[in-house]
């Protein structure tokens, strides 16, 4: 392997013209140029993780917008899609992007990312279908947008490494990466303002934003350290895609019905998914273990604080996806409608209720990246992680109909948990591996985060399918018949698969007059009819089952930020000052 100096991009540094342009944008070697890079690399990261949000929350609105029901069995799968496909693809394409960041340069993948975002936000917002090929315009479209997301996501982390000094990393790696995750919980609030106004608008907010970064970023970054020169590692980027991706596809799909079941387990195609997904990840591994290039690094995970870090951060995502989604369900399908909100804004004020997640986030992120840099980080990870843990705890012990003062201090306590735990955990995974290797190291770290929320899905919700299974039927069933229902259309009503509730509810929908029908609504009593398609009786219905399913889910939350307390709190000490990792090495050195 050998190693050329990258002397930046744009003007070169042996020319006057380079050196008087580096000056004036913060080129790499002028004092200013890390506080740049770091407000150009905190923008990139927030526009990448908002948009992982902002459709989740203006679902409703875009397929009214596109005239489509969500809630009809054969639409489930672009409902999904549309919620998956770009976490899917983040997850499965930052570490590919990292390494070639290491290879070609991190600010020439980042800016192309940049890029990429914003003419793919302008295509998405010109959607000109209806119904399915609408559907499929946006999937499709938002796949490529999540290339561009990947971009970002993957060289961000790694290009501040490369720029700051470690006394600094900690508050500078907690600035970006609390953007980044906060940027999931700013997509909900800003989506649900957006969709009130125009779903098209949830894009067009992008165009502007990413304008102005894109300019900026190609103006002002330069690469500023070796880069190694390697070959692509083919068949370890194929492999860990096809992988990765038959393997979460699987775990999406699952969720779903299948052949009298409430979900679909027990189909063959998600069984050959999740098993066949495992088995080529294991090929995957076996391949970088013979490459000499491997795109992905086993042998980081012999660093301690790298193997631990991640393994905490994989935990603490899939705890804080969950409770993204539960929340959102909570809000929108149960307690606005209980106090007097139509279920058409629902999504807005479910944005708004949670503020005080991305308050406690923002007030603790920067914070415990600076004291992570004075006192070390494993404590501030694991404390972050441990308090989470308390509020997922809290939550349990409330009710349904819950006192919102009480609902708003439990989850600014798990938001100022995560803000606690994000920054000194990536400052610790980011500090421990070679420099040469940060941008594979940052996609790799990235690739946890982001899979970890896509499991987050599949993992709770079918945890939550699984507990309304039980209790749902029975209750729906007398629920009907109390308001003169005919027991033939209750019972059958009541046999139905409990996602589709579950998706009622997560979208802010009554599904009581869909399921119905105005046919048998007109021979019921006008008093029961009203009763039926009003804002009370479904959250009432399914306020006890929901309540069932909460409690398994956040048990295994408190069980995951427990276990990921602990890895953090086992690896072993990072070194104060780091070894010269930037020199050429031979292949057999690596």
């Amino acid at each position: 392997m050998t190693s050329t100096t990258d002397t930046g991009s744009g003007g070169g540094s042996g020319r006057p013209d380079g050196r008087v342009r580096g000056a004036l944008s913060g080129g790499a070697d002028h004092p200013g140029y890390k506080w740049i890079a770091l407000t150009n690399t905190t923008l990139g990261m927030l526009l990448a993780t908002i948009n992982s949000s902002i459709v989740l929350i203006s679902l409703p609105a875009i397929f009214n917008g596109i005239h489509l029901n969500p809630l009809e069995p054969g639409n489930v799968s672009y409902l999904l899609w549309m919620l998956m496909g770009y976490m899917l693809v983040t997850a499965v394409l930052v570490v590919t992007l990292g390494r070639l960041g290491d290879m070609y340069g991190r600010v020439r993948i980042y800016n192309a990312g940049f890029a990429l975002f914003t003419v793919t936000s302008v295509v998405l917002s010109l959607d000109p279908f209806d119904g399915g090929g609408g559907a499929l315009w946006l999937i499709g479209w938002r796949v490529l947008q999540a290339v561009g997301g990947a971009m970002l996501m993957a060289n961000s982390a790694a290009i501040l490494t490369d720029v700051f000094p470690a006394k600094q990393r900690g508050t500078a790696l907690g600035i970006n990466i609390v953007a980044g995750i906060a940027g999931s919980f700013i997509g909900l609030v800003l989506g649900g303002l957006l969709a009130e106004w125009n779903w098209r608008s949830i894009f067009w907010v992008n165009v502007p934003i990413g304008l102005l970064g894109t300019v900026w970023a190609y103006r002002s970054l330069r690469e500023n350290r070796v880069r190694v020169r390697a070959r692509i590692d083919w068949w370890g980027n194929l492999t860990f895609a096809i992988g990765l991706t038959v393997l979460l596809a699987g775990i999406t799909y699952g969720i779903q019905p299948y052949g009298g079941h409430t979900m679909g387990w027990t189909n063959p195609w998600v069984l050959a998914g999740l098993i066949g997904g495992v088995a080529i990840l294991a090929l995957f591994c076996l391949v970088e273990s013979r490459v000499a290039e491997p795109m992905f690094p086993l042998r980081l995970f012999r660093i301690s604080a790298f193997a631990s870090g991640n393994a905490a951060s994989l935990l603490g995502s899939i705890a804080r996806g969950g409770l993204q989604f539960m929340l959102i369900i909570w809000l929108q399908g149960i307690w606005l409608p209980l106090h007097g909100y139509n279920y058409e804004q629902t999504p807005l004020w479910a944005g708004i209720y949670l503020l005080p997640l991305t308050i406690g986030f923002l007030a603790a992120g920067p914070l415990a990246g600076a004291l992570s840099d004075r006192f070390g980080a494993r404590i501030f990870a694991a404390g972050g992680l441990l308090v989470m843990a308390a509020s997922f705890a809290g939550l349990l012990l409330i009710p349904s109909d819950f006192n919102y003062w009480v609902f708003a201090v439990l989850v600014f306590l798990n938001g100022l948990g995560g803000g606690l735990f994000a920054a000194p955990n990536t400052a610790m995974i980011m500090s421990s591996v070679p420099a040469r290797l940060r941008g594979a190291a940052s996609g790799m770290r990235a690739t946890f985060q982001n899979a970890g929320m896509v499991l987050s899905i599949g993992v709770f919700f079918s945890l939550m399918v699984a507990g309304l299974a039980g209790s749902l039927p029975g209750t729906l069933e007398s629920g009907l018949t109390a308001q003169g229902v005919p027991e033939s259309t209750a019972h059958s009503i009541a046999g139905l698969p409990p996602v589709g509730t579950l998706f009622a509810a997560f979208l802010g929908y009554n599904p009581i007059e869909q399921l119905l029908g105005p046919e048998l609504l007109g021979t019921l009593p006008e008093s029961s009819a009203h009763t039926l398609v009003g804002r009370e009786f479904f959250p009432n219905l399914i306020s006890v089952p929901f309540h069932h399913g909460l409690t398994v889910v956040f048990w295994l939350a408190i069980a995951m930020a427990v276990v990921g307390a602990i890895a953090s709190l086992l690896t072993t000490k990072a070194p104060a000052a780091e070894p010269p990792t930037d020199l050429p090495r031979r292949p057999e050195a690596d």
